[in-house]
């Protein structure tokens, strides 16, 4: 684990104690259903509407509705609130969940733009918190290309 936390630093910039930093305030309580539910939407509207055909693609195999859906719970489980996500879909598993879809260092960095973009179009997270989410949500989307492609080898990522 430690070197999959170096590797994640290397790439990410973002330490894991760093990426802890979520849970020092429960945001769920900080910024309530609504600004998770707006974050969700921003976000996967951006993706579904992404100039790069590759990276859409990672996600043709659900709705905006599903994703949007599976997003929102899963924050507002892991950010303090009710454990929705885990009792709708299970536990998060979130490498297992994830193996199935291009995590490449490419498409691991292309979420990270879409969520700081996302974070920033959504006027209800304040900005200590937007900092703190974006630190974790980086660190996480490292953690899972490194975790997937570790697991499933490389794969081709196509341009445009």
């Amino acid at each position: 684990m430690q070197h999959m936390d170096a590797e994640i630093e290397r790439l990410s910039g973002i330490t894991r104690e760093r990426a802890l930093r979520i849970d020092e305030v429960n945001l769920y309580e900080r910024l309530g259903e609504a600004a998770f539910a707006k974050l969700s939407t921003e976000f996967y509207r951006r993706v579904f509407n992404d100039e790069l055909s590759w990276f859409r693609n990672i996600f043709k195999s659900s709705t905006i509705e599903e994703a949007t859906q599976n997003q929102m719970e899963f924050f507002i489980q892991r950010l303090g609130g009710p454990p929705r996500y885990s009792e709708r879909k299970g536990h998060p598993a979130l490498i297992a969940r994830h193996m199935k879809f291009n995590m490449s260092l490419k498409a691991a960095e292309r979420w990270v733009e879409h969520m700081r973009a996302a974070l920033a179009a959504t006027g209800e997270i304040d900005a200590d918190s937007a900092e703190r989410m974006l630190d974790f949500f980086t660190h996480t989307a490292y953690f899972l290309h490194l975790g997937c492609t570790s697991r499933q080898g490389p794969r081709p990522v196509q341009s445009s």
